[in-house]
């Protein structure tokens, strides 16, 4: 579960709105992080190429910095509604890989 710890807070952008980074590992599944089943043969960088299309459905990008390795950045103002996306699509997913569906 991601919670507000998760976010770092950074400087804000050209614009003046608020940004925050959070760390790939958040936006990927369980059976990705324990390299199972489908994703054996995973990477590092294959896990985070993942972790990014995740974030950029959400509006997170790349974050270039040697400050934050591994980072995504968000611009926001709402934090709980951004963690609460991050964890509906990671739910979504580990459910998917573990066969259970939806109604």
């Amino acid at each position: 579960m991601n919670d507000l710890n998760d976010l770092t807070r950074l400087n804000n952008d050209v614009n003046g709105n608020p940004r925050y980074a959070i760390h790939f590992l958040k936006l990927n599944t369980r059976a990705e992080k324990n390299r199972s089943g489908d994703y054996e043969n995973l990477s590092t960088t294959d896990l985070y190429d993942i972790a990014v299309k995740r974030a950029n459905k959400l509006g997170g990008r790349r974050y270039h910095n040697k400050q934050y390795g591994g980072g995504i950045v968000f611009s926001t103002y709402n934090t709980k509604s951004l963690l609460d996306q991050i964890e509906n699509i990671i739910l979504e997913l580990n459910l998917k890989n573990e066969g259970i569906t939806l109604v």
